[in-house]
């Protein structure tokens, strides 16, 4: 398919799955509403509750269908074998997986809204405790475990969905990381609440016999009940347990994940090499049996020696062709620091700590050499994935690989350090130097942004200025200082290329991303054959 049409496919499919995943959400609302509502079946269920028995029973049909689909888009490895494994998983399918953890907020949102809409239905229904408790017609018994088993999900609810939010996400991983395992007391505590049974007696239960029991006829004659043919005893029984049948596959599934995810973590992974880069940045070379990844991907690293239960992710910045894997580690939270202070204490030349490894995952960067010309952007630790394809570049040119589609990349880091660029710069004057001996300046463009700076280097920028190498990197493409005039470089990439599909890669914040996706639309021709640029961002 012509990269000009992936995008707009790419949206059409994302609309086409919103809409669909809203119609089912929908439908099974008003279905279940309706059943509940004018089921004749619960007439005297309903003369006990009034409205609050569809009003309750409709969003736990809701709940059902999104607790189903919560669990599958954190089921990684699923993900990866889907996006990667199967011809029929074409590139407008891969940009929606990159989608997962979005999707899976969406669908939190949604359980979360059920859930208070059920709650509510519940807490106003107080006169359905009183006649259950008097035992008029006696459809309905209460049950302490399903009454518990209620409020022990809401609260696993709660605390999960408050401990999400991206402040504290971002603040506190390790608070977001250990209360987002509640979801196994949530999933526990649904599928009993969900029963419903407590001594043989069901939360919600229709006349069995309305063929004998008409409770048109019936319904205002209770005196004469059992004593006349018409009107018998009406009978009562509670519906088949539902709620399992929806989660049980979700849930085996991710069973099996947290299995392969444990087989991956007792496999053996060996120390290459451990450097400290002044920036306070940690770089492990890893080394592990069987282990094949692609550019741009990422793996999940565990530390026993910090947290047996805190996994996190680390886009790898080695390339295919090279016989390791490498991760470039920030300091940035309690893990990160715990784990450069462990190797800072290392003796020289002693292998690192135990460290489990899960991956390697697939994300938008992948697709990076489908497009004949790329805008690579990273800011800050975000260059990472850059890394990847660069080196992989370099292999490519020094094979003189003819798979190598990728006619030009425009690469933009931004930092806020001079000592961020360090490690970096020695990989891009190693490309300089191959793309000039190779005839090929102008495949590689570069552009490194310093946003923060003091006097000391302000003085010596204006004494180097007019070296023949840049002060802060050693490269001759000098550092700009300051950020980046989105514009400027749009038009400028957009004059250079004025045929071609520029795939816009980011690794960086969203405030970013919102910038550069907008810039993707503006600078993006209606007309097919010219300029069209597609945005893509890492998620993790």
């Amino acid at each position: 398919m012509p990269m000009k049409h992936i995008a707009l496919r790419s949206q059409q499919c994302q609309m086409l799955v919103l809409i669909v995943w809203m119609g089912i959400n929908i439908f099974l609302f008003v279905w279940f509403y309706f059943f509940y509502d004018l089921g004749e079946q619960f007439f005297y269920t309903r003369h006990l509750l009034g409205s609050a028995l569809a009003w309750a029973r409709a969003p736990a049909a809701v709940l059902n269908f999104n607790c189903l689909l919560i669990l599958l888009p954190v089921c990684r490895n699923l993900l990866s074998l889907l996006r990667g494994s199967f011809m029929c998983c074409g590139r407008t399918m891969r940009k929606q997986l990159d989608k997962n953890i979005s999707f899976h907020k969406l669908v939190a949102y949604m359980i979360g809204l059920m859930t208070a809409v059920h709650t509510i239905a519940h807490l106003l229904n107080v006169e359905w405790y009183n006649n259950s408790r008097r035992g008029e017609y006696d459809p309905l018994s209460t049950t302490l475990l399903a009454g518990i088993t209620g409020v022990i999900i809401t609260l696993c609810l709660i605390i999960i969905i408050t401990s999400s939010m991206e402040v504290i996400r971002r603040s506190y991983f390790e608070l977001f990381w250990y209360t987002h395992h509640l979801f196994v007391i949530f999933f526990i505590g649904l599928v009993i609440h969900g029963a419903g049974v407590s001594m043989g007696a069901r939360i919600v239960r229709n006349q069995s016999n309305v063929e004998k029991h008409n409770f048109t006829l019936c319904r205002d004659r209770f005196a004469e009940w059992g004593t006349i043919p018409e009107c018998p005893l009406p009978q009562f029984a509670g519906g088949f347990p539902q709620t399992w049948m929806w989660v049980i596959g979700p849930m085996f599934l991710y069973l099996c994940e947290r299995i392969l995810r444990f087989i991956r973590y007792m496999q053996a992974v060996r120390y290459r090499k451990i450097v400290i880069r002044p920036s306070k940045v940690l770089e492990l070379q890893l080394v592990k049996n069987g282990f094949k990844m692609e550019v741009g991907q990422y793996v999940f690293l565990n530390c026993p020696s910090i947290s047996h239960l805190e996994w996190h992710p680390f886009t790898m910045t080695s390339a295919p062709e090279e016989d390791f894997f490498s991760v470039h580690i920030r300091s940035v939270g309690d893990w990160t620091e715990k784990l450069i202070s462990m190797v800072e204490e290392l003796p020289e030349g002693a292998q690192g700590p135990k460290m489990g490894v899960d991956g390697p995952f697939g994300t938008a960067s992948e697709d990076v050499f489908d497009y004949e010309v790329s805008m690579l952007v990273g800011a800050g630790i975000g260059v990472t994935p850059f890394a990847s394809i660069l080196k992989s570049i370099w292999y490519k040119f020094k094979d003189s690989d003819p798979k190598l589609r990728t006619r030009k990349i425009y690469f933009y880091w931004l930092c806020r350090e001079t000592h961020a660029f360090e490690w970096f710069a020695d990989l891009l004057q190693v490309l300089e130097k191959e793309m000039e001996e190779r005839g090929m300046g102008d495949f590689l463009t570069y552009k490194l942004f310093l946003t923060g700076w003091d006097q000391n280097l302000a003085d010596q920028v204006t004494v180097h200025f007019d070296g023949d190498t840049d002060v802060v990197t050693g490269l001759k493409q000098k550092t700009h200082y300051g950020r980046p005039n989105w514009e400027k470089e749009f038009e400028q990439v957009r004059k250079e290329n004025p045929t071609s599909t520029v795939g816009t890669f980011l690794c960086g914040p969203q405030v970013l991303a919102k910038v550069l996706e907008k810039k993707c639309a503006k600078y993006s021709d209606v007309d097919p054959r010219k300029t069209r640029f597609y945005f893509n961002k890492e998620n993790f």
